[in-house]
């Protein structure tokens, strides 16, 4: 029998989905946020991605038994099958630890291998509900994603610390003639080219891979070259790939100046990250303009619960 907290999140979670349900149907977007820890009894995240339902289980401190726990658990999978009107196969849990920034994005979990496809604004993507932490898709950058898309048309595109590659799918999309993409991981360098592949940007002279620590990378690039660069770094990484370890509130001006450097006059730069308490260095950095767009970049399904920061820097 379902207990009163069980019912209570229940009709939560039915209101919320009706609720963005909606906009995302008005928007044709068929993955989204559905619930970000909306009630303190239930901390899960809940991420729709068309059929299937991702939930990212917070462990907090509670007083239940082991037993009581895993019946909450269970109980709170029920009521999700049965708002949404999902099979057993249609649901995936993770259990997260609590971490600032993405420390934990490429720890592998799983040997599964499940990718299946998903749609976002008309564009495919491979997404693993089993692999990892996350999902291969972020889905607060559904909006700056856009924004790239929209400002790319016959422009030189820089995507750094690339992961799966979605900004380099819509910058694609958007009819950049030059796409290089880079990041450290072979794992993600392949998973960005199959997503490249899956939507029919395949010629390797227009769409580039880069295997490389991003920090020795930016050092090697000839000055005033791209229109257009995406960074969204990791808070910290401590790869043993990597030559120096990265601190994103201690080497951003560093990493910026770098790609100012490499940024044609007039150019843009899209930056972001998730450091709760990051700031940015204005004065140090070799800008025109900067403009924090965190608040105009953030998706209907993140509004008030979005933990990252991004800003257009113009050179």
């Amino acid at each position: 029998m379902i207990s009163e907290k069980h019912i209570m999140f229940k009709n939560r979670l039915a209101k919320v989905y009706k609720h963005l349900g909606k906009l995302a149907r008005r928007q044709n977007i068929s993955c989204f946020r559905l619930y970000d820890r909306d009630l303190p009894e239930f901390p899960l995240i809940i991420e729709l991605y068309g059929t299937r339902v991702y939930i990212a289980e917070y462990r907090s401190k509670h007083s239940l038994t082991e037993e009581e726990y895993e019946a909450w658990l269970v109980g709170c999978v029920e009521v999700i099958k049965e708002v949404l009107e999902l099979s057993d196969e249609q649901v995936f849990i993770k259990l997260r630890q609590r971490k600032e920034g993405r420390h934990g994005q490429y720890q592998k979990l799983d040997e599964k291998g499940e990718k299946f496809t998903v749609q976002e604004s008309g564009l495919y993507f491979r997404v693993n509900l089993t692999d990892y932490l996350d999902t291969g898709l972020f889905l607060d950058h559904r909006v700056t994603r856009q924004r790239v898309r929209e400002n790319c048309e016959g422009k030189k595109v820089l995507n750094l610390f690339c992961y799966t590659g979605s900004f380099s799918v819509y910058a694609a999309a958007g009819g950049a003639s030059e796409v290089v993409s880079v990041d450290l991981s072979n794992t993600y360098l392949a998973w960005m080219e199959e997503n490249m592949m899956l939507n029919g940007f395949d010629d390797p002279k227009k769409y580039k891979t880069v295997r490389a620590d991003v920090k020795q990378y930016l050092e090697t690039l000839p000055s005033q070259y791209f229109d257009l660069v995406v960074m969204d770094p990791p808070t910290f990484s401590n790869s043993k790939m990597m030559k120096d370890i990265l601190d994103i509130q201690r080497d951003h001006v560093d990493l910026l100046n770098e790609v100012i450097r490499a940024t044609k006059p007039g150019g843009q730069i899209y930056f972001s990250n998730n450091y709760r308490k990051f700031e940015l260095n204005k004065e140090a950095l070799h800008a025109t303009e900067i403009k924090d767009i965190t608040k105009a970049t953030t998706p209907f399904d993140f509004e008030g619960k979005l933990l990252r920061w991004c800003y257009l820097i113009t050179v």
